[in-house]
């Protein structure tokens, strides 16, 4: 069993950084695949980034992809959102989560552990 805390999240300015973290306890997250997804309100949970096992592959939804960069540090166990050149539709609670068999997984079924999720707030 994995569980996620994520931290990082705020209030921030159209084109600033953020980086989010996702703290997992216990070994077993070196086994898991794993991805971000958010949530804005009023609209469904989508999506937005996905790493392999060793960190090798990325995914990343097209609203994302040449803005956001996902990593993760397996010594540390922990997987990162770096986020540039926000954007006020980028507003959103951010998950991370955990997936038991499948690498780069797009749909929200293919998680099996989450995290209670980070605010993300992007003025105009």
């Amino acid at each position: 069993q994995v569980q996620l805390v994520e931290s990082g999240g705020g209030l921030v300015q159209a084109g600033d950084s953020l980086r989010l973290s996702c703290a997992a306890s216990g070994r077993a997250f070196i086994n898991y695949p794993m991805g971000w997804f958010r949530q804005a309100p009023e609209k469904e949970r989508e999506f937005v980034a996905a790493i392999s096992l060793s960190g090798a592959r990325t995914y990343y939804s097209d609203s994302v992809k040449g803005r956001f960069t996902i990593s993760r540090d397996n010594a540390k166990l922990t997987v990162y959102l770096e986020m540039n050149s926000l954007k006020p539709e980028d507003t959103a609670v951010y998950y991370c989560a955990a997936s038991p068999v499948f690498e780069g997984a797009t749909q929200i079924y293919n998680y099996e552990y989450w995290g209670q999720g980070t605010q993300v707030t992007v003025s105009s």
